[in-house]
């Protein structure tokens, strides 16, 4: 009797164990109830929403091409993070959403995104959509007078959102996270994490 009761104590520990949650190295913020939709026009002219890339992780960031740091560096870093996930890279896709349509036409978008990577995509909408999903993503943005009209700043969160390859939005990357904490997280969720 002994023996049976060590085994099924052990059984339940290793049971117990392989249900710990999964320890991310960004935010987990699974199970919000928002992030859940998003359509705007890609820098091609094709309409798109998250359901479009199905399949693939996504990391969504909100900025505008005339950012001085904060925009290049996030792009640059998911760069970096693709490249750390060798083969995996291919699944994964950088959207960039601007939060000024006003200057970036689908054109600058265009040329902004694919200079960091071919494969990342610039999203835009106009004013009512940019704020509907930036209301959707709890994004904060603020235009900021310059010395002209045309050279005003936006002032924005700095998160990226990541999806899982279903579709559900799991994590929240703080600006500045390094390159291989981002990329071993999206390597869990491509494994089903």
């Amino acid at each position: 009797m002994k023996i049976l009761s060590t085994l099924i104590l052990s059984i339940t520990l290793l049971l117990a164990a392989c249900s710990q949650p999964v320890a991310f190295k960004s935010s987990d913020i699974t199970g919000v109830d928002w992030g859940k939709t998003l359509s705007l026009t890609d820098h091609s002219g094709k309409q798109r929403q998250l359901a479009d890339f199905k399949g693939k992780a996504i990391v969504l960031f909100f900025g505008y091409t005339q950012c001085p740091d904060v925009c290049p560096t996030t792009l640059l870093a998911m760069r970096e993070v693709q490249k750390r996930l060798g083969d995996d890279g291919s699944r994964l896709q950088v959207l960039f959403v601007t939060l000024d349509p006003e200057r970036d036409s689908a054109q600058l978008l265009s040329e902004y995104v694919t200079a960091f990577d071919p494969s990342f995509i610039g999203l835009r909408g106009d004013d009512a959509a940019t704020a509907a999903a930036a209301k959707e993503f709890k994004v904060f943005y603020a235009k900021q007078a310059g010395s002209t009209p045309e050279t005003y700043a936006v002032d924005h969160s700095t998160g990226s959102y990541v999806f899982d390859p279903q579709g559900r939005l799991r994590l929240l990357v703080r600006h500045g996270e390094p390159a291989d904490s981002v990329a071993s997280d999206i390597k869990l969720l491509l494994d089903g994490q």
